[in-house]
């Protein structure tokens, strides 16, 4: 089972190069070394990759909630409008998209705290990457100065193959990451239920509904002025 790009992540920040290296038996470290680096710079195109769908989502969420905030104060005043000229009629519509508004405001709302608090996780993934690839950049040139100061290769001929071994196992570990912020934000279904019950369950919903409207049509009559 392929890794999510969180749990690379975590592994790649808090892993160490050196446990790698001692990991993989006969490798040549200073090819598991760069391979380490390939994958934080793979880990950190993916992340960026996310980052620019979830500040999508994000612009999009915030583009909704506008539109359906300036809408439903739209919608008041025609209401207050219809009202005066005694036309119930248009008022009732006027509520009735109301209500569907402010029943979309909350799943907008919670749609746009979440993809906010997911671009702050994804940018403090992307500095804590970078930190790390620094830090291996550093190990390896460290490596490869105590190998030339010993007067020998960085790697050795008879270990290569086991390299290259390593090398694939690495890519293995590369994961497409295609997760997209999901908008689905409902809650689960409960047992089933049969036709019947359900049929009175909606026309009850309904009578909720109509009494609603009827409610904020009389509390809008009773702020008109008189004339």
């Amino acid at each position: 089972m392929s890794e999510t790009l969180v749990a690379r992540v975590k592994r790649l920040i808090s892993g160490g190069v050196n446990s790698l290296v001692d990991a993989v038996e006969n490798a040549s470290p200073e090819m598991v070394m760069r391979e380490s680096i390939r994958e934080v710079d793979q880990a950190l195109d993916e992340v960026r990759d996310e980052l620019g769908l979830v500040i999508a989502n994000k612009h999009h969420a915030n583009k909704r909630l506008m539109a359906a905030s300036a809408k439903h104060e739209d919608l008041t005043e025609n209401i207050g409008v219809a009202v005066a000229q005694g036309r119930d009629d248009l008022a009732e519509a006027a509520i009735s998209r109301q209500l569907d508004i402010e029943a979309q405001l909350p799943v907008l709302e919670s749609a746009l705290h979440d993809t906010s608090t997911r671009e702050s996780e994804l940018e403090g993934y992307i500095v804590a990457l970078q930190a790390r690839k620094r830090e291996m950049e550093e190990d390896l040139a460290t490596y490869i100065s105590s190998r030339e100061v010993e007067g020998g290769p960085a790697g050795a001929g008879s270990r290569v193959a086991t390299g290259r071994r390593a090398e694939k196992k690495a890519d293995k570990a590369q994961g497409a990451f295609n997760r997209v912020l999901s908008s689905a934000t409902g809650v689960a279904g409960g047992p089933a239920i049969d036709r019947q019950t359900a049929t009175k369950l909606a026309e009850l919903e309904q009578v909720k509904r109509e009494n609603r409207i009827r409610e904020r049509l009389a509390a809008a009559k009773a702020l008109k002025t008189p004339d």
